[in-house]
């Protein structure tokens, strides 16, 4: 082992196998000599019983190097413990060094550890199904943006295509009344082909799917239950399977129950029924409905499934003109759609939280080169005893790990608490992320975060430590070596890249704040103060004839009017920020037929007290009323977008629109424009008004209970509380139908605020992680700056002896300070002015470039840097003169 400790200069191995094997010859040699050889035979005779000279020199060679690497491992493994068990007898002996940097590097590696937990579940995570690379989601398109597919177009696309394994399935999102296992409730499910769960590459935990003979009209009556709702709603009791439950007034036979990893998100379908398309429904080219998935055959690639269905697209336009005459098909992966655009947002969080673990690590660095000019006398020992550079700095890095590690364990407890924060806090709908936690994997990446950092904040520090001088670190002994005063290049770097980081998270904070403000400043179109708005459906067994959904739902109307404390009722098809919804392509009178002529518009179907009940405007014409029943005029009321596309420059009173459906005779079907009503933003602040057209309920196309499968809402208005009035209006509804569940229940502020969660979540989470990135840096500041006005004790002393005042001192240190907080802030404006654009698509009427966000987050920025070193500047104008130079 004495031996090892010089091996980086001792002889190779080549030269050791080389030099041994010529003493073995050469006493070989002498021994045949001793014999009786001549020199010559004796060599020759030693060269022979040596044998194949090559091998035995790269045998010899491999054992030397074995031996090598193990001494090496060995050596190392011996330093490793030693560096470990000195690094933490070190943090025992300084405490208060090792809680402050543990508890400022927690910070970081615990958020950052939280949101790739939750970038795991919802990004990173294989989907639960089989082979989900190769799943896709077949789309129509409209207006060069992808759309649901119509049950004629998806019959005939199915019976054409070779390159989908199993052909292609389709998902009609459907709603059903569930009567059995308790209260009756409303449960989103999926009328689904037979192939759905096969093409999926999904198996039930309990029981089969769907048979092929069961997905046929009269044969549907059989259910296939998600863990969700098998756990909530019948107790997770194996004897459902085979029973018959009741939905939608109808006997359903449970089959089976998929699995929990089959809860793929907590606002997705919770059961599934075969579709059974009657061959109507497969004749029908119009309506778009289906969302068809595919699975990719093993040898094929999407761009060959695009020009197969491109075939049958250019097939369908040429055989159905009218519906499909501008018919194009997309592929979408099934992963992209699944995770939307939440994958990048999250990843712009995870960017943004592991910034602050940069700035953490430069707060930690900065206490490191303090400490490290404490310890100049012992690393210059350790040198003059003969302890190389590299082994100073691994003996530094190891110190640095042991404390990140530690900062690791502390972290895995924040990053606990702060992910149950991110999935309260986070918008409904994100895919997977109530499955986020903190596992092995969100383990294993704080570990890797750890090591990281112990890097990124010890290797300046040990390197500064590794190259000073001996005899200057025995001399000046506890003082150190290093350099002090603002030439100190390393501390500001530092301050530079600490309030840079910071400028940039401020940065992307103030835009998302901007926006917020923005998105409340929004004018509607409606006043969603004191309305309370409700879904009820009508199962299609029980009221199936078009006359009786309407008069039940005029019933339904008149109950909603009569609860004590409403001032205005009303029915519509789809109320703002809810879901569901349709629309039509309409046709203003005059304009040839061509679907590129086709106005595509929201359609609400609704009751005479609408507007009012919604606040809406009636800025020309008139509402519904009385005389808009069904054998009468038939007519509509258009927004004010609708009628600028429709009627540009005219009066659109009196005007007719062709839209919904078609005369005995198979003409358009014209609807009079009575009415123009103020633009809605019925999707949320964020999205501008679309066109819309308002149909009365008595002249309701017949179809049309099938488009919104009878599904409407119930909006009220109270000067009161709206909440109260959820109770009575299920009471009112129930003595209606005992067997109708009121769902969807909810003040119409709490659509508006549900609309805006998203944005809301974003902004919160930056704007604290730019609140705590603020703090660290100014930390920093604060303490470079007092470290510096420690080492210029004497200097100051000295000024002050000489006539400078308290202010003049106090003015010399915030202008050295102020100079890389300067040279920062231009840096982070670079930096925040390139990287702002990732926040495009979540900004809302503010720029990415924004000069007044900047301008507000450099003044905070100052302020907050002026106010951290003032603190030890105002300690340097108390210095007593006398003092410090008896000190020195």
């Amino acid at each position: 082992m004495n031996r090892f400790y010089l091996w980086p200069w001792k002889a190779p191995v080549d030269d050791e196998v080389d030099h041994e094997l010529a003493f073995h010859l050469e006493m070989r040699t002498r021994e045949y000599v001793d014999r009786g050889f001549s020199a010559a035979d004796a060599r020759r005779e030693a060269e022979r019983r040596m044998g194949d000279v090559a091998r035995v020199r790269a045998a010899c060679r491999a054992l030397g190097e074995g031996r090598d690497r193990r001494m090496r491992r060995i050596e190392y493994a011996s330093e490793l413990r030693q560096d470990i068990g000195f690094a933490w007898r070190q943090m025992r002996r300084n405490p208060g060094f090792a809680l402050i940097a543990s508890l400022t590097l927690a910070l970081g590696i615990g958020g950052t550890t939280a949101i790739f937990s939750a970038v795991d579940a919802v990004v990173l995570r294989p989907l639960p199904l089989r082979d989900p690379a190769r799943l896709m989601v077949v789309a129509e398109t409209w207006k060069g943006l992808p759309s649901d597919v119509s049950a004629g177009n998806f019959t005939d696309a199915n019976a054409g295509l070779t390159r989908f394994e199993g052909g292609l399935t389709a998902e009609q999102f459907s709603s059903f009344n569930l009567a059995d296992g308790g209260t009756p409730e409303r449960i989103i499910g999926g009328r689904v082909t037979a192939n759905y769960f096969d093409v999926l590459g999904a198996r039930p935990a309990m029981g089969r799917t769907f048979r092929a003979d069961e997905d046929r009209p009269g044969s549907e009556q059989v259910v296939v239950l998600s863990h969700r709702l098998w756990t909530r709603r019948f107790g997770a009791a194996s004897a459902i399977l085979g029973q018959d439950i009741r939905m939608n007034g109808r006997r359903y036979t449970v089959a089976g129950v998929m699995p929990a990893s089959f809860d793929l998100t907590t606002n997705r379908e919770e059961l599934w029924v075969p579709i059974a398309f009657t061959p109507e429904r497969k004749a029908m080219h119009d309506e778009h409905y289906l969302t068809v998935y595919g699975r990719l055959n093993a040898d094929a690639t999407a761009q060959q499934a695009l020009a197969e269905l491109e075939a049958v697209a250019s097939r369908l336009r040429r055989d159905f003109p009218k519906d499909d005459g501008e018919l194009t098909f997309t592929v979408i992966p099934f992963t992209d759609q699944f995770v939307g655009d939440y994958g990048k947002r999250l990843l712009v969080l995870l960017g943004a939280v592991s910034v602050v673990l940069l700035i953490a690590c430069g707060n930690v660095a900065n206490l490191l080169l303090a400490r490290g000019a404490a310890r100049g006398r012992e690393i210059a020992i350790r040198t003059a005893l003969g302890a190389g550079r590299w082994r100073i700095v691994r003996q530094c890095l190891t110190e640095s790990a042991v404390l990140a590690l530690c900062a690791a364990a502390a972290g895995l407890l924040f990053a606990k608490w702060s992910l149950a924060a991110v999935v309260a806090w986070s918008p409904p709908g994100v895919p997977r992320l109530e499955q986020a936690q903190i596992d092995p994997a969100a383990l294993g990446f704080a570990v890797a975060a750890a090591l990281v950092s112990s890097v990124l904040f010890g290797l300046a520090p040990a390197l500064r430590l590794a190259k000073g001088d001996v005899q200057t670190g025995l001399r000046e002994g506890a003082r150190g070596t290093t350099a002090g005063g603002f030439r100190d290049r390393l501390r500001a770097g530092l301050i530079v890249s600490e309030v840079a980081l910071s400028l940039l998270l401020l940065f992307g904070a103030g835009l998302l704040i901007r926006s917020a403000i923005a998105l409340q400043r929004v004018d509607l179109g409606f006043d969603p103060h004191g309305v309370l708005t409700a879904r009820v459906a009508l199962p299609a067994a029980s009221y199936a004839e078009p006359e009786r959904v309407v008069a039940t739902f005029e019933r339904m109307a008149e109950a909603a009017a009569k609860v004590p404390g409403v001032t205005q009722a009303s029915i519509t098809s789809y109320a703002a920020m809810g879901g569901g919804g349709g629309s039509n392509g309409l046709l203003p009178e005059g304009v040839p037929f061509a679907i590129k002529n086709l106005i595509q518009s929201g359609l609400r179907i609704i009751t005479p007290d609408f507007f009012r009940a919604m606040g809406v405007p009636i800025v020309k014409g008139r509402g519904f009323d009385d005389r808009d029943r069904a054998g009468g005029q038939k007519v509509m009321i258009v927004s004010a977008r609708l009628a600028a596309i429709a009627f540009s420059g005219q009066d659109p009173i009196g005007k007719r629109i062709a839209c919904c459906e078609q005369r005995p005779d198979g003409s358009a079907d014209y609807k009079v424009v009575v009415g123009v009503a103020g633009d809605i933003r019925s999707r949320g602040p964020a999205t501008p008004p679309a066109a819309e057209f308002y149909l009365p309920l008595p002249q309701a196309p017949a179809d049309a209970w099938n488009w919104t499968q009878r599904s409407m809402y119930i909006v009220i208005r109270t000067a009161g509380d709206p909440a109260a009035l959820a109770q009575p209006l299920r009471a009112a509804i129930a003595r209606i139908d005992p067997d109708l569940p009121l769902f969807d229940v909810r003040m119409m502020s709490q659509r508006l605020s549900s609309s805006l969660a998203t944005a809301r979540f974003n902004t919160l989470l930056l704007t604290i992680l730019g609140g705590v990135g603020l703090l660290l840096a100014a930390s920093g500041i604060y303490g470079v700056i007092a470290y510096f006005v420690s080492q210029r004790t004497h200097e100051i002393g000295v000024r002050m002896a000489l006539g400078a005042t308290p202010g003049s001192v106090v003015r010399l240190i915030l202008t050295q300070a102020t100079r890389p907080v300067a040279l920062g802030a231009a840096v982070g404006i670079g930096a925040a002015l390139a990287a702002s654009r990732v926040l495009a698509n979540q900004l809302f009427d503010v720029s990415p470039t924004d000069p007044a966000t900047i301008a507000a987050v450099v003044v905070t920025l100052g302020a907050v840097a002026l106010a951290a070193s003032a603190v030890p500047a105002r300690r340097a104008a108390a210095i007593d003169p006398t003092k410090a130079l008896q000190a020195e």
